[in-house]
């Protein structure tokens, strides 16, 4: 059986992994859309390689004979996740994904009693979305066990991937979302803005956006109130607040295939950048009554820590067999998966 399937393989992150897992011994199966990427991938690390889009669910079956995992890599997710999913569903295949696209988590969590009865592990976001911010939450609430809020918050240097930079676009259309007495709400861009701490005692300005914890962090902890930020300067949170007069302007399928193209001309950051761009999440969860915790991390480059997590998240599926449903990264690899990971450190108090 071939224990691996990477689809996206020749993406920015799709390679990564690659590399990575090759380096780890695993001898993936690399699979995507564009096969002269594809085969170059192949033959310069002696893996095998399939080739096929995602319209045909017959196909996508038939590429997954033999798998016993998919680890989707190939964004937007919310045009690749489904069919894969389905096909991963039918096939009893685990599906992994690295997406922090809130609609995607929803789609993956509506197949849970589904994927509980066929013994199929369901689990996106087995990246930098959302792996250290899940596993703060939980780490948050085992320290206060009757939490109402909770906020996290990150700083990412390095610059985005051609496909998250895509994926963002998509989002500019969408707006914002907050998940508040337990519903997923929309809110304005940039709804609240705020100020973190880092590490080295300077402030940092952040503001709302809609990261997946909106969804997992609330499936993970059970905290009905969740708002996450993001480090944004002053001038460019003030920039998207006036954006907010135009997202009807980019939804429209003219606008938003301009802007996908642009984006899409992201080079991403090489690995000099990633070596020297590490990040900081935040954490601070308070109780009806006044309590508070906080906690922060330190962790690299945000598509490193994609690389370590999710093949640490496939080491453990090949190595034991856990129920089928849909999980988060801390209730599959418990919330302290992402102290194990290279380059991470648990600061003791939120403001470092």
């Amino acid at each position: 059986m071939t224990p691996l399937l990477i689809y996206g393989a020749n993406g920015y992150t799709g390679r990564l992994i690659v590399e990575e897992a090759v380096k780890r011994g695993l001898k993936p199966v690399l699979a995507g859309r564009n096969r002269d990427a594809l085969e170059a991938i192949a033959h310069a690390n002696a893996l095998t390689r399939r080739v096929f889009e995602l319209e045909d669910p017959a196909e996508i079956e038939r590429n997954l004979d033999g798998v016993r995992i998919v680890l989707n890599c190939a964004g937007p997710f919310s045009r690749t996740c489904e069919p894969l999913l389905e096909a991963c569903l039918r096939q009893r295949v685990h599906y992994l994904d690295i997406t922090g696209e809130i609609d995607v988590f929803a789609l993956c969590h509506r197949t849970d009693r589904r994927a509980r009865h066929d013994g199929v592990v369901v689990f996106p976001g087995t990246g930098f979305d959302v792996v250290p911010t899940d596993c703060l939450a939980a780490m948050l609430k085992q320290r206060l066990p009757d939490a109402s809020h909770l906020v996290l918050a990150f700083e990412a240097g390095g610059g985005p991937s051609p496909g998250t930079a895509r994926t963002s676009v998509e989002g500019l259309a969408k707006g914002g979302r907050a998940r508040i007495d337990g519903e997923l709400v929309e809110v304005p861009l940039a709804w609240k803005s705020r100020e973190f701490v880092r590490e080295d005692g300077s402030p940092r300005t952040a503001m709302t956006i809609p990261w997946g914890d909106v969804y997992t962090a609330f499936v993970s902890t059970g905290i009905a109130n969740v708002e996450t930020y993001m480090v944004m300067p002053e001038k460019t949170i003030a920039r998207i607040r006036w954006l907010r007069h135009l997202r009807w302007l980019l939804a429209l399928a003219p606008v938003q295939k301009f802007l996908t193209s642009k984006a899409g001309q992201i080079a991403g950051p090489d690995q000099e950048r990633r070596a020297r761009s590490g990040c900081q999440v935040w954490g601070e969860v308070r109780n009806a009554v006044g309590g508070e915790e906080s906690l922060s991390l330190m962790t690299p480059n945000g598509y490193a820590l994609t690389v370590s997590a999710s093949l640490g998240v496939v080491d453990y599926l090949l190595a034991n067999s856990p129920a089928g449903g849909y999980y988060t990264p801390s209730l599959l690899m418990g919330p302290e998966f992402v102290l194990k990971l290279p380059g991470v450190r648990l600061l003791d108090e939120g403001g470092g």
